[in-house]
């Protein structure tokens, strides 16, 4: 059974980091894209970035030099290091997986979703 679990969400003041964490039992992430979603209430869930099986990377423009996106094929786990966050930033966040060797992330339909996890910035 595939499964995918998000962790390392919190509070967390403005100018603050986090790093997420997305963890893969019952498959290998290196033949998957990986993505990172967010959903702020009342908002439209938005892709914020995503990986490619190759390691190709791909960041709304809003995280752009704030959020990196790395995986650890021997810990099957991809994470979302965030950095210098806002409030506009909080949300739940959900990582997103896709078996597929296509070198852009941002086009993948993601099939394989976790639970999510809570971000939170505030002062």
């Amino acid at each position: 059974q595939l499964q995918l679990v998000e962790s390392g969400g919190g509070l967390v003041q403005p100018g603050g980091s986090l790093r997420l964490s997305c963890a893969a039992s019952g498959f290998t992430l290196d033949y998957y894209a990986i993505g990172w979603f967010r959903q702020a209430p009342g908002k439209d869930r938005e892709r914020v970035s995503c990986i490619t099986r190759g390691g190709g990377t791909n960041y709304v423009d809003s995280v752009k030099g704030r959020f990196t996106i790395s995986r650890d094929s021997a810990k099957n786990t991809v994470y979302l290091q965030m950095n210098a966050l806002k409030p506009e930033d909080t949300a739940v966040y959900y990582c997103a997986a896709v078996r597929s060797s296509q070198d852009m992330c941002v086009i993948l339909t993601y099939n394989n979703w976790g639970q999510g996890t809570q971000v939170t910035v505030s002062s």
